[in-house]
């Protein structure tokens, strides 16, 4: 199954509508009144050249008005801030060459106009009280609060186990370099894992921007479970991608989040993101370059850090490097060279403890 691509428009223009917004407050009233709506969220010159007939309001919006206003046909144009009304009454004419799945009037012109034009455009259904955003073609339906929180609280139960089983795979990972004991199997778990919880973290952020203000418990909990796994993909990658002419750690980045579910879950196909030699299988042996383990050291600037792995270039190396050798290291001071040495003896000590324990 290919990666579902995450469109940032369709979710600005859900933010527009999510809970604790006037514009939300605006749609429900609609709902309640079981009328129907259709709502252009921008006025600018492109819009006001599909409008027809109507007459201009330029009224500050009011949830109260919006839905007043709603009583009668023609679509409303509200300011791209949402601020003011601008015009009501409208007929919209798009391009009528423009495809469109839709089959009621309403939502055939909904979803041409936002093909037409990078603009939010709303529908509400009189009929069946349903809520839709299109963006750029794509729609999306508003679904009962209760409903995306609990989506959410079982997406967020899977976090915690996969983000679990992400901290088994990446101690495992350190007490192997330690131990100079690394193969691609286990950089590229690790980096598997950490895709896998990244995409996940990624669905929840969808449904905390659908829950507006009653997302905000779900938010906590997801910023408390992330913290640190982007930086330790990051630095994973880091460590064992190969340079190789343009291919640099961005690609690799761009690689694991393009590889689609069944790719993703083959990890001779993760480790290709790596770009290592042609002929290395995945129980092949690697060597970190360092910058995961270093940067575990309380502050230790990513620079320093940077600069100890330019001058030994891997991680072996630098834990045989005596205080003497570092000190020779562009921004590590005698006092900063023995936090690295003790820092590393710590980390060797607790990783070892944890994996053999």
């Amino acid at each position: 199954m290919p990666q579902p691509v995450r469109s940032e428009a369709i979710l600005a223009a859900i933010r527009l509508v999510a809970p604790g917004r006037p514009l939300r407050e605006g749609l429900d009233r609609i709902i309640q009144a079981k009328m129907g709506a259709l709502i252009v969220v921008g006025d600018g010159p492109d819009v006001l050249a599909l409008c027809s007939g109507g007459f201009l309001l330029d009224a500050e919006f009011t949830p109260q008005r919006l839905s007043e206003l709603a009583k009668m046909d023609g679509a409303i144009i509200i300011t791209a801030d949402g601020s003011r009304v601008a015009r009501v009454n409208v007929h919209l004419v798009p391009d009528s060459d423009i495809p469109t799945s839709e089959t009621g009037t309403r939502h055939r012109t909904a979803e041409r106009v936002s093909r037409q034009l990078d603009v939010p455009v709303i529908t509400v259904s009189e009929r069946m009280s349903v809520v839709a955003v299109y963006r750029n073609g794509q729609k999306r339906g508003l679904e009962p609060v209760a409903r995306v929180m609990a989506r959410a609280e079982q997406a967020m139960q899977i976090l915690e186990r996969y983000k679990s089983r992400l901290d088994s795979v990446s101690g495992a990972l350190s007490a192997l370099e330690i131990e100079d004991l690394v193969t691609v199997r286990d950089v590229a778990t690790v980096l598997q894992r950490a895709e896998m919880v990244r995409r996940i973290a990624e669905e929840i952020e969808e449904y905390v921007i659908e829950l507006g203000d009653d997302g905000r418990l779900v938010l906590l909990q997801l910023e408390e479970l992330m913290g640190g796994v982007e930086d330790d993909r990051r630095l994973v990658a880091r460590d064992y991608y190969v340079e190789a002419g343009a291919w640099e750690l961005d690609d690799v980045l761009a690689r694991l989040c393009a590889l689609d579910t069944e790719d993703l879950l083959d990890l001779s196909q993760v480790a290709r993101a790596l770009h290592l030699p042609a002929d290395i299988g995945v129980d092949g042996a690697l060597q970190p370059r360092g910058f995961r383990l270093l940067l575990k050291i309380p502050r230790l600037p990513e620079i320093v850090a940077d600069h100890v792995v330019a001058r030994f270039a891997n991680l072996q190396k630098i834990m045989r490097a005596g205080v003497a050798q570092l000190v020779e290291v562009d921004g590590v001071g005698e006092a900063r060279a023995r936090a690295i040495k003790d820092g590393l003896s710590r980390l060797a000590e607790t990783s070892i403890l944890e994996r053999y324990v």
